[in-house]
C-alpha cells in the first residue's frame, strides 16, 4: 500500500515547472510543460512498482545499521563487485554485516571505494556546513552575476554533456522552451541510458541533435572545447576532476564568457569534502532525508523512482531559464542530495494521503537521434561561425 512521505517534493517540482512557464511568458514565449507526473514517467514506461525496502528498480536497498538507517545502491556490476571489499567479507550477508556496523564506518569505507551509499541524516553534516547549506538547505548554489538587465529569452544553444536522467530532463525541458539542444557524448562511453528503455530515452531526447567525439584524442577534446565555448548553456553531470582531465574547467570557461550559464549536477555538490562522492537518485534522496515508513509493518520505503533525478532536472531547467533572462555568466551548482533536502526541510504537518494515482507517461515527440548522427554537420557549422 502507498505511504505518506515526508516533505513536499512533488509540490516543489510542480512549482518550478510553473515558474519556468511564467518566465517564458514574461519573455513573450508561450510554453506548455508537463506537470508533476515527470516524477514517475520512467516508472510508468518501464512498469515499475513499489518494492520496499528496495527501490522500484531494485538496485537500491534501505537497511538498518547498528545506529540508524542506511542505503546502498548496487546499480552497476562494478558496485556489486565492491561489496566484499566494502564489508571485508568474502561472501557477505548484507543484512547481517550492515546491522553490526555503525553508519559512519560504513559510509567512510564506501566513499573510499567509490560505492554509492547514503545515511539517513539526523542533523547537519560536514558537507552541508562546508557548502553553506545550514541552517536551511537551498536547491542550488549560484555564483556569478547578471549582465545588462533584460526581460527576454534570447536564442539559446545548449550543449548537454550529461547522462541518465537529471541532466537530460533539464535539456528536454529547455527543448520544449525553444532552445536548440546538442547532446555530446563519447564514442567509447555514450550515455548509459541509450542501452536502457528506448521509449524513455526518446521522451527525453527527441528534437535534439547528437554529437559523438573521441575524448581520448586531441582533436576530440579540441572539438569539445569549441562546442563549450559556443554554448549559451552547458549542462554536465560530472565530478569536477573528471572534466579537468579533459582540459575543461568551468570557472575558466565562465571567466572568458560574457553571457553563459553552466549547469553542474553532482550527487553532493562541486565543493566540500564530499565533492567527489558518487551517488544516484535513490541514495541521494535518502541522504537528503527522504524516507517513508509503512505505518503498519514499519518497513522503510524509498520514495518514488530515483526521485532526486527528476527534481534536480526541473530545478536545473528553471535556473537555466532565469539566468539566461538575467544575462551574464553564472555557475549553478546543483546537488541531487540538496534538491531533496530542500523539499524535506519544509515547516508544517503533512496532510492526509488521499487517493494515489498510478504513474502516467507522455508519448515521446519522436525518435531520439542515433549516436553521433549530427556530428559532422554540427562541427562544420561551428567551424563556419568562427
Amino acid at each position: 500500500m502507498p505511504v505518506l512521505p515526508p516533505g513536499q517534493a512533488a509540490s516543489a517540482l510542480r512549482g518550478a515547472l510553473i515558474a519556468i512557464e511564467l518566465l517564458c511568458g514574461v519573455a513573450g514565449r508561450a510554453v506548455s510543460l508537463p506537470g508533476a507526473g515527470v516524477l514517475s514517467e520512467r516508472a510508468a514506461i518501464m512498469g515499475l512498482r513499489r518494492d520496499a525496502p528496495r527501490s522500484p528498480r531494485g538496485a537500491f536497498r534501505v537497511l538498518r545499521a547498528a545506529d540508524g538507517w542506511v542505503g546502498v545502491n548496487l546499480a552497476r556490476a562494478s558496485d556489486v563487485e565492491l561489496v566484499p571489499a566494502w564489508l571485508e567479507a568474502a561472501d557477505p550477508d548484507l543484512d547481517a554485516e550492515i546491522a553490526r556496523r555503525g553508519a559512519g564506518e560504513l559510509a567512510e569505507r564506501a566513499r573510499l571505494l567509490g560505492l554509492p551509499f547514503a545515511v539517513l541524516p539526523s542533523g547537519p553534516d560536514e558537507q552541508l556546513i562546508a557548502r553553506g547549506q545550514v541552517p536551511q538547505v537551498r536547491p542550488f548554489v549560484l555564483s556569478g552575476g547578471p549582465g545588462a538587465q533584460r526581460w527576454e529569452l534570447p536564442p539559446t544553444l545548449v550543449v548537454d554533456l550529461s547522462s541518465l536522467w537529471a541532466g537530460p530532463l533539464c535539456g528536454h525541458l529547455l527543448t520544449l522552451a525553444g532552445a536548440r539542444v546538442v547532446k555530446v557524448e563519447s564514442w567509447s562511453r555514450p550515455d548509459g541510458a541509450r542501452s536502457g528503455n528506448r521509449e524513455f530515452y526518446d521522451l527525453l531526447h527527441a528534437g535534439q541533435e547528437s554529437v559523438a567525439l573521441d575524448f581520448g584524442a586531441p582533436e576530440g577534446r579540441a572539438a569539445l572545447g569549441r562546442l563549450i565555448e559556443a554554448a549559451d548553456v552547458v549542462i554536465e553531470g560530472s565530478r569536477p576532476r573528471a572534466l579537468r582531465q579533459l582540459g575543461i574547467d568551468a570557472d575558466e570557461v565562465l571567466a572568458r564568457a560574457r553571457d553563459k550559464v553552466w549547469i553542474s549536477i553532482t550527487a553532493y555538490g562541486r565543493t566540500g569534502p564530499w565533492a567527489n562522492v558518487p551517488g544516484f537518485g535513490d541514495d541521494a534522496a535518502l541522504a537528503g532525508g527522504l524516507l517513508a515508513f509503512d505505518p503498519v509493518t514499519g518497513v522503510p520505503a524509498p520514495v518514488g523512482d530515483a526521485i532526486a533525478d527528476p527534481v534536480t532536472g526541473v530545478n536545473a531547467a528553471l535556473v537555466a531559464v532565469a539566468c539566461r533572462m538575467a544575462g551574464g555568466s553564472w555557475l549553478a551548482d546543483l546537488a541531487l542530495r540538496e534538491q531533496i533536502a530542500a523539499t524535506v526541510d519544509v515547516p508544517g504537518e503533512p496532510g492526509p494521503l488521499g487517493e494515489v494515482a498510478g504513474p502516467v507517461a507522455r508519448t515521446p515527440a519522436g525518435r531520439a537521434p542515433e549516436l553521433g548522427a549530427d556530428t559532422e554537420r554540427v562541427l562544420a557549422e561551428l567551424e563556419g561561425s568562427c
